[in-house]
Order: structure tokens, then sequence, then C-alpha cells
């Protein structure tokens, strides 16, 4: 659930459909996104039997550890795009403002935050070319929770 306005339009990122555009500014550290309704978590296991390319397979982000949501209804969270540089960040489900961030801009977030150990996803970082990995949970949880501190001390 986005806890501030925002509207759904075509991104700025080459090749990633439709992004996420605040309608009013972002102070750093707030919370953008929130979790709501999530009626269950799935295990990798689950997780990995969904048909490969279905819905459901394709809807499923990595909450934590080797659990996951799913969001078969696509729900308009699932229009943050990806960057390397993100505006946002992702920490359990939430989204932060990880800096500032002005009403019009395109709201972003790392997917290696996303997505399970060492998975490569179907597509490359629009801005640098490279692979996008998803970060082991220990060093995932570590480098979010760090990023984060470093959000709210300011």
């Amino acid at each position: 659930m986005f806890t501030i306005p925002y509207r759904v339009d075509a991104s700025r990122i080459p090749g990633a459909g439709r992004g996420i555009f605040l309608l009013t500014d972002a102070i750093q550290g707030s919370v953008i996104v929130s979790p709501d309704r999530i009626d269950r978590v799935y295990s990798l296991e689950e997780k990995l039997a969904f048909e490969p390319g279905s819905i459901e397979d394709t809807s499923s982000v990595r909450w934590f550890e080797r659990f996951y949501t799913v969001s078969a209804d696509w729900p308009d969270e699932c229009n943050i795009n990806h960057s390397f540089s993100p505006n946002g960040l992702w920490h359990l489900g939430f989204v932060f403002a990880g800096r500032d961030i002005k009403a019009g801009e395109e709201l972003t977030v790392d997917y290696r935050f996303l997505v399970d150990d060492d998975e490569l996803l179907p597509f490359n970082d629009a801005e640098t070319g490279k692979p996008i990995v998803g970060l082991r949970w220990a060093d995932n949880i570590r480098m979010s929770t760090e990023k984060l501190l470093s959000v709210l001390k300011k």
C-alpha cells in the first residue's frame, strides 16, 4: 500500500514498461510503501513449484530469508522499477525514501533485495547493462539494515 499519492505512467527507464511517479515530495527515511493484505508467505519450495512464467512465478518477491509473497493481482507496487542507484530502499516489504525524492520523480529500488540468493534476473540493469543477481540473505538483511540506519540518521 502506498502511503503517499502517486501515479502509474510510462517509465523513463528504457525497456521497463510502466513506472511509479510520486505526486508529492517524500522526505528521506519516510515510508512510501508498506505491506498490505499479505495473507501468507510461500517457502522457496512452493515458489519453485509455480509454473515458470506464470503470474504467480513472475509476481513473487522475497519477503525474508527463503520466503516469498505473491501478488498475482499485480498491485501498483509491482510497477516500481529497478536501479543500482535507487531513490527507494526495500527493507522487509517496506519501501523507504532513500533520499529526499521530489514530486514527479520515478520511484526505484534495487531488485537484488527482492529475489532469491544468487538468482539471475532475465534482464540487465538499463543504466549499466550489468546483470541483476539476488543477494544472499545475510548480505541482503545486513546491507538493507545498514542503509536504513544511515538514511534515518540524517
